[in-house]
């Protein structure tokens, strides 16, 4: 019998404590209820509904969410990335993704749209468990993109996934790799918000000062001057007033020319 660790779930606590459930199969939601609740779950909310799932995670703020991947009136894949592209507090509250359809392109639609975990059905306590523990206990690093928001891709916990970038094959050999490869990524997605401004301004808005202050901590954290001004003069042009792709050229163009190689479009 599956019997999970005392001092693990004490440590799970604060991320289970309040759950939400989006499935169209009441018995597979009323399953994962159970589950959930041996866990440490106190509030467990259960949604068959995209457009009620939304409304309730406004109002519960839940630390976990579950998913099913489709239904007649559920698109998992949509619910997800509207959830991190809206303003709920919990938009960055991970996300397991449960479905028997885990074929390759839905396992990687699933990455795509910021799901955390992805548990293929039918699944045992144990392989539910795995799967919280991960995203209760292993943070990964969060990507405030315009084509994409949501935990770090090269970092996809789903035990399914097996393609490039995945976990500890990946990880930068040194500090200063680590901060380097966290300066590229940071100014590839500030050339691409400036690219799609106009297709998503709020989110190109939200993705520019998001890269700005991680810019700004890693100069300071490097002793980096020219890092630092720029990045602060960024934030001063996004204070200044409504940001316009037009306000926000220069600034980023100032930091895009502190890029240690040729930068590509990303994210």
């Amino acid at each position: 019998m599956f019997a999970p660790d005392s001092r693990v779930l004490a440590r799970m606590e604060p991320v289970v404590r309040r759950t939400l459930i989006v499935d169209p199969n009441l018995h597979a939601a009323r399953l994962l209820v159970d589950i959930m609740k041996g866990l440490g779950a106190r509030d467990v909310a259960v949604e068959t509904e995209e457009k009620r799932a939304l409304m309730a995670a406004r109002e519960m703020e839940p630390g976990l969410i579950f998913t099913e991947r489709s239904g007649a009136t559920l698109d998992g894949e949509a619910f997800t990335r509207q959830l991190r592209r809206s303003v709920f507090a919990c938009r960055r509250a991970p996300v397991i993704m449960v479905t028997a359809e885990a074929t390759a392109s839905s396992i990687k639609g699933a990455r795509d749209v910021g799901v955390h975990e992805f548990l293929r059905k039918p699944f045992t306590s144990a392989d539910l468990f795995k799967r919280v523990e991960n995203v209760a206990l292993k943070p990964r690093d969060w990507i405030e993109g315009v084509g994409y928001v949501g935990p770090d891709r090269r970092r996809f916990n789903s035990a399914e996934y097996t393609g490039p970038q995945k976990r500890n094959s990946d990880k930068p050999a040194s500090r200063e790799a680590e901060a380097a490869m966290i300066k590229d990524q940071a100014l590839r997605i500030l050339a691409s918000a400036l690219d799609q401004f106009d297709t998503d301004p709020m989110q190109a808005v939200r993705a520019v000062r998001q890269q700005a202050e991680t810019l700004k901590a890693l100069g300071m954290k490097r002793t980096d001057t020219a890092l630092v001004l720029a990045a602060a003069g960024l934030e001063a042009s996004l204070a200044s007033g409504p940001p316009t792709r037009a306000s926000l050229t220069r600034p980023i163009g100032v930091l895009l020319a502190l890029a240690d190689a040729p930068l590509a479009r990303t994210a």
